[in-house]
């Protein structure tokens, strides 16, 4: 987190939110809150961390960049 006042950390939830609104939650209509929850759990386990390349991470996977990181950090 940053200082007070400072929002840089805030930009990259706020655009993931609004992927999030865009393409699962303004899509379809949810009868339970349960489904919801599943279906949110799903797009982002299965589609967004997955198969989704990000340009901020150089065009790769979050689980890729992930990989990436953890073998600089381990060697």
């Amino acid at each position: 987190m940053s200082r007070k006042g400072e929002c840089l950390d805030n930009a990259p939830m706020e655009s993931f939110f609004a992927s999030l609104k865009k393409e699962l939650v303004h899509r379809q209509r949810f009868a339970t809150r349960a489904q919801a929850t599943a279906a949110i759990f799903e797009y982002i386990e299965i589609f967004y961390n997955r198969p989704r390349r990000h340009s901020a991470i150089g065009y790769q996977t979050p689980a890729e960049a992930f990989t990436e990181m953890s073998w600089k950090i381990a060697a």
